[in-house]
């Protein structure tokens, strides 16, 4: 059987629904040969990986979104096979976006569950964050191999996977070669300038703000109304990476919490005790605490009240996507069952195109992963003791929960006579222990440890100096006028310092 050479561009309809009985050709057919994995291909794919994931983290961290890896290293793929003077490369540059696109999937995962760790107070080490990536990603991995099918194929034209169209649209770019791959190169390499001067350089700043308007501090403070832009280019490429509508949604979103309900929360602020509502919120933060009227600042309003919103309706919008695709859930899950059990009958092989992992392979592989997620979050990470640590605005322990119980730091502090309540709980080679920090009820002083210090004949300034170290003492000559009959506060004389 001759086989059919690759194509140059996309066919018509690859970015449409499929007609009925139609069928559609990629530009690799399932009967061609490309070479794909290679020596360079996985070469360059992990070189990819390392570098990439190190921008995903930072800008993630940074934005709270991470982008699609594969744009860029698609790009910068068709760039060095256009510098090594490469032909019909189409295929190695597919391993070398595969391989290096991960890192994108693997960081997303851990920098929006890592910092959970810290939040509840745990010390994490290198291997335990590395174990909790490596477990977290092959779970996803492995979950979705059932489900290539059906969306590749399936859904064909249904979907926009927009940054998979991206990517597509580089790699053809590149076989094509000419302008238009120097065009992508030079776009990247303006975006990538442009983003590591004012980053690195300062010469710009990446949000621009109404604030910086005097009218439009006005409305910020008074009304609560903030416009805010990110002019970096990562975002504005992720945007138009993303399309007009879906940008638009996000937008959509964006505006209803800025422009609605957090001007409306703050149109409360007379009426709501500001103490009350850090209360309500949850809001330990020093600064705020010393000042809990600026919980109604514009800015601390979006962070506590209008962005666990938006992070709501995402979960929300997770949870309807899987009840509308239960179906597809549950034959997949069929499919694995009846495959497991030895239930389908041997097939003729499939395609090289449609060639995936065997379900009994992937729940193998399912089952030792959770079964490694369990020993290690439950042996490895916790010691399989020591849950969780809420801690007070003054750093002493508000509640620890142990071996499924929770306690408060009061309660801790009395039972194994400790010294104050800000405390760190360890366990090295089977036994625990306390390392504490200051005296007494979580303001420094321990009333019973002055008493006896005053009892073995020191006064009170060695008694002050003892407990708050480093501050100073100083006198001030203050004399009071006697209280008279008629009950009036005492006042200070004239020239004395009260």
């Amino acid at each position: 059987m001759e086989q059919t050479k690759p194509s140059q561009s996309l066919p018509d309809n690859a970015y449409r629904e499929l007609k009925p009985g139609e069928e559609y050709v990629p530009m690799m057919p399932a009967d061609a040969k490309p070479k794909e994995v290679t020596p360079y291909s996985v070469t360059m794919g992990l070189l990819m990986a390392v570098l990439f994931s190190a921008a995903a983290a930072y800008l993630g961290l940074r934005i709270g979104q991470v982008f699609e890896a594969a744009i860029p290293i698609a790009i910068i793929a068709v760039g060095m096979g256009s510098v090594l003077g490469k032909k019909n490369m189409l295929g190695q540059n597919v391993i070398i976006q595969s391989i290096g696109a991960s890192s994108g999937v693997i960081v997303a995962g851990a920098i929006f569950t890592l910092p959970a760790l810290y939040i509840l107070g745990l010390d994490a080490a290198f291997w335990q964050v590395f174990l909790s990536s490596l477990f977290g990603g092959l779970l996803g991995i492995v979950l979705l191999i059932p489900f290539r099918k059906y969306f590749v194929k399936e859904m064909h034209g249904k979907y926009p996977f927009p940054e998979a169209t991206a990517t597509t649209e580089v790699l053809v770019s590149g076989e094509k070669g000419g302008s238009q791959a120097k065009l992508l190169a030079v776009a990247g390499l303006v975006g990538g300038l442009y983003d590591f001067v004012v980053g690195t350089f300062g010469l710009w700043t990446e949000s621009v703000s109404t604030r910086i308007c005097e009218w439009g501090a006005v409305a910020a403070d008074k009304f609560k109304v903030v416009f805010g832009l990110n002019t970096s280019a990562a975002v504005l490429g992720l945007g138009y990476i993303i399309g007009l509508k879906y940008a638009m949604i996000i937008t959509a979103g964006s505006c209803l919490v800025w422009f609605v309900i957090v001007p409306v929360v703050g149109s409360l602020a007379e009426a709501v005790d500001s103490a009350a509502m850090l209360s309500l919120l949850g809001v330990t933060r020093a600064d705020i605490v010393a000042d809990p009227q600026s919980i109604f600042t514009a800015e601390n309003l979006f962070a506590f009240i209008g962005k666990p919103i938006g992070i709501g309706g995402i979960a929300m919008a997770g949870i309807i996507g899987i009840i509308r695709q239960s179906k597809i859930i549950r034959q997949a899950v069929g499919l694995a069952v009846s495959e497991f059990g030895g239930g389908k009958s041997a097939a003729a092989a499939p395609e090289r195109t449609q060639r995936d992992i065997s379900i009994k392979r992937i729940l193998t592989i399912l089952i030792a992963t959770l079964i490694s997620v369990f020993v290690f979050f439950h042996f490895g990470l916790l010691d399989g003791w020591v849950q969780s640590v809420t801690r007070t605005p003054g750093g002493g322990v508000d509640t620890l929960t142990a071996g499924g119980r929770p306690f408060s730091g009061v309660q801790l502090r009395k039972a194994f006579g400790l010294n104050s309540t800000r405390f760190t709980l360890l366990y090295e080679d089977g036994a625990f222990s306390f390392d504490v920090l200051g005296y007494g009820h979580r303001v420094g002083m321990s009333q019973y440890g002055a008493d006896a210090i005053a009892r073995l004949g020191f006064d009170y300034r060695t008694i002050l100096r003892f407990y708050y170290r480093g501050a100073s003492i100083e006198s001030m000559q203050t004399n009071f006028k006697r209280q008279s009959r008629t009950g009036n506060a005492p006042s200070p004389q004239a020239g004395e310092s009260a």
